[in-house]
C-alpha cells in the first residue's frame, strides 16, 4: 500500500474507532510500515515471523534461496529486515553518525 493510500484511508477510522492492521515484508527504512514499525510506539503490536519460523518452509529451500537471490533480498523477504536502498551510497548507520549538533554550520541560511 503507498503511503497515500494508507494516509488517505487513516480519516475512515475516525467514527468507527476501526483498526489498522499492516501486513509484509519490509521494502526498505522508508514508508509508513516502516515508521510504524520503528517509531509507533505503544500504538501499535508488533509481530515478527520469519521465514525460518515457518514449520512448512524446509531448511533447505531457505539456504537455497539465499544462494539464489542473495543476502540483501533474503534478509528483507525472510527474515523480516528493514535494510538500507540496495542503490544506496551511504548506510542510514552511516548518515546518523555523521549528524552531530556540536558541529557549526559554515554559514546562516535566512
Amino acid at each position: 500500500m503507498s503511503d497515500e493510500l494508507y494516509n488517505a484511508t487513516r480519516p475512515m477510522l475516525a467514527v468507527s474507532q476501526g483498526k489498522h492492521i499492516l501486513m509484509s515484508t519490509p521494502f526498505g527504512k522508508r514508508g509508513h510500515f516502516y515508521e510504524a514499525w520503528e517509531n509507533g510506539g505503544d500504538m501499535w503490536e508488533r509481530i515478527k515471523f520469519t521465514a525460518w519460523q515457518n514449520p512448512r518452509i524446509s531448511k533447505e529451500f531457505l539456504e537455497s534461496e539465499k544462494k539464489l537471490i542473495g543476502e540483501w533480498w533474503f534478509k528483507q523477504e525472510y527474515e523480516c529486515e528493514f535494510m538500507d536502498s540496495i542503490d544506496s551510497v551511504f548506510s542510514s548507520d552511516m548518515v546518523r553518525a555523521a549528524i552531530s549538533d556540536e558541529i557549526q554550520p559554515l554559514f546562516e541560511v535566512k
